[in-house]
């Protein structure tokens, strides 16, 4: 259909990428869905869904994927839905700098190439809309997750000043920021501390084995948890809305983290979240 909207959605082989694209299709959006893995496209086009191969850390997969995205769609992005990242969890001090690097490329860098080579596609048509998909980690901070906490509050600092330089262009840019959402982020997240964190030998190894609980569930369930259908409520209002907000918190604990950063004095507030584990 000639008047069918356009949505690109990053992130999609799972979690909050895997649902909002097959809720989005049938709202009757043209979803353009990218993931990293070969072998996560078949369950994508199997539900008639257009995906491609995308890595956000790789400049020339991200260029591809704007040319192949742009004939398919005849030019036509009405909205971008950047989503596709990782938590790379260890205390500051044991990050190394180049495990630290590559938490930005995916996370920011990537995001700001694929966003920066959209623009002038809605910039032709004078209408657009591009949501983040932050955390309430972009917030506030949080121990142990330092690498995913600066990516974040990096992404939240791009895209606000985006949102002002856009503005009067008819391209809008709004924020949601999850707490915690169902999905395969914290098994990930696992992975990447076993992978680059020598928490054997950290001054950090006690609370390291608390973390490493709650990433492999052994802790218990998170009882504030929700699916990624709180995610999806909010994305269609930011892509619906005639004024879209700037900023989306989703979960109770965001919420209650955002109205405690207001309320507390700043010593008062970080010495609270020394305490939440």
């Amino acid at each position: 259909m000639a008047d069918q909207r356009t949505i690109i959605v990053t992130g999609c082989s799972s979690g909050i990428g895997a649902y909002c694209v097959r809720a989005l299709k049938a709202d009757g959006w043209r979803v353009f869905a990218t993931v990293r893995k070969f072998d996560d496209l078949a369950p994508l086009e199997a539900d008639g869904i257009e995906a491609f191969r995308m890595d956000y850390s790789n400049t020339d997969s991200i260029s591809d994927f704007v040319r192949d995205v742009t004939a398919a769609s005849g030019g036509r992005i009405d909205a971008l839905f950047n989503n596709g990242a990782y938590g790379q969890p260890g205390a500051v001090e044991d990050l190394r700098t180049d495990v630290l690097r590559a938490q930005f490329e995916t996370n920011v860098f990537g995001w700001h190439e694929l966003t920066r080579q959209i623009i002038p596609l809605m910039r032709k048509r004078g209408l657009g809309r591009i949501v983040q998909c932050s955390s309430i980690l972009g917030v506030v901070p949080y121990r142990y997750r330092g690498a995913y906490t600066a990516s974040k509050f990096a992404l939240e600092g791009l895209s606000v000043t985006l949102r002002m330089e856009l503005q009067g262009s008819g391209i809008h840019v709004s924020l949601i920021e999850p707490g915690p959402i169902t999905s395969r982020f914290t098994a990930n997240a696992l992975a990447k501390i076993n992978e680059n964190i020598d928490v054997r030998n950290s001054v950090h190894a006690s609370d390291y084995r608390r973390q490493l609980a709650r990433l492999d569930g052994s802790a218990g369930p998170n009882r504030h948890k929700l699916g990624p259908e709180a995610v999806y409520a909010v994305l269609k209002h930011a892509l619906n809305s005639h004024n879209p907000k700037p900023h989306y918190p989703v979960t109770t604990p965001a919420k209650q983290g955002l109205v405690l950063k207001r309320l507390l004095p700043a010593d008062l507030f970080y010495r609270l979240m020394r305490w939440v584990d």
